[in-house]
């Protein structure tokens, strides 16, 4: 799997990370992201300082400026963040860069993926376990409504993705490199029989590792605003959200419905430069 997709918004397990609060409540920042369709006003919050003071370091050194909305999905999320994407000529696949650290995830129980959201890209689990952010790619969610079904749907969809990882996870110990090898041949040949022949072998283990974890779980609250606001409930607790946007979720609108490549790519470069307002 290359570092695109690893940096791509996966659907991933819920995991809980409580926080201290730093600045003071009522000393959130503001910044100003200024694009060719329009300007977005973003707040930052408090509970996430880590990725708030590294955002800000970021935007005062210029470090956005000149880069790109480099990949779009309707009714999902922009994300922008790449400094390879500065004078990035047409169709050329972005998403791999970022300085040269992460940042530890700050997941805030009540910082839910509801529209309007700014959040931190980071590569999947399988790499990256600790849901540790990109040091500078971001995404805003446009997100869209759901009713109840479709949020039970995405619960279940979780669970799966979840036992999925930890199967993942238990064929990668070194006890089971042979049976890694057999998954790969099976996943290569379309081998469904053998592939759940291997599952089964672990479903025992995968069943105990998911009994020790909390499930994933939407509140009555949280359905409530993703019934009402909409949003991206699958990505709860998989990544940092650290701030969201005040004025301009119109412009937002307008940045996802552009024309994109096979890569979410936008045709037409979207650049941007941001700076602190507050």
């Amino acid at each position: 799997m290359n570092i695109q997709l690893k940096i791509s918004l996966l659907i991933l397990f819920a995991g809980i990370m409580m926080v201290s609060c730093h600045p003071p409540a009522g000393s959130s920042h503001e910044v100003l992201i200024s694009t060719s369709c329009g300007d977005i006003r973003i707040k930052l919050y408090d509970k996430t300082p880590k990725h708030s003071d590294n955002f800000l370091k970021l935007v005062k050194e210029g470090y956005f400026d000149s880069t790109l909305f480099h990949r779009v999905i309707e009714h999902f999320m922009i994300q922008g963040g790449d400094p390879d994407s500065k004078g990035a000529i047409p169709g050329i696949m972005l998403g791999n860069g970022g300085p040269a650290y992460t940042i530890a995830a700050e997941i805030v129980p009540e910082y839910i993926h509801k529209r309007g959201v700014l959040a931190a890209a980071r590569e999947s689990d399988d790499v990256n376990p600790l849901k540790a952010s990109s040091g500078s790619q971001f995404y805003i969610v446009q997100g869209k409504v759901f009713a109840d079904n479709g949020l039970d749907a995405v619960e279940v969809k979780v669970e799966k993705r979840t036992r999925q990882y930890i199967l993942g996870s238990i064929l990668h110990q070194p006890a089971n490199s042979q049976q890694l090898k057999d998954f790969e041949r099976c996943t290569q040949q379309r081998d469904s029989v053998g592939l759940q022949k291997l599952i089964t072998q672990f479903t025992p283990e995968i069943a105990a590792t998911y009994a020790k974890m909390t499930p994933f779980k939407l509140t009555a609250e949280q359905r409530r605003v993703y019934k009402t606001i909409g949003g991206a409930p699958h990505l709860d607790g998989a990544y940092t959200v650290f701030g969201e946007v005040i004025e301009g979720m119109d412009v937002v609108d307008k940045i996802a419905a552009v024309k994109t490549d096979s890569n979410d790519r936008p045709v037409v470069n979207i650049p941007m430069k941001i700076k602190v307002i507050r």
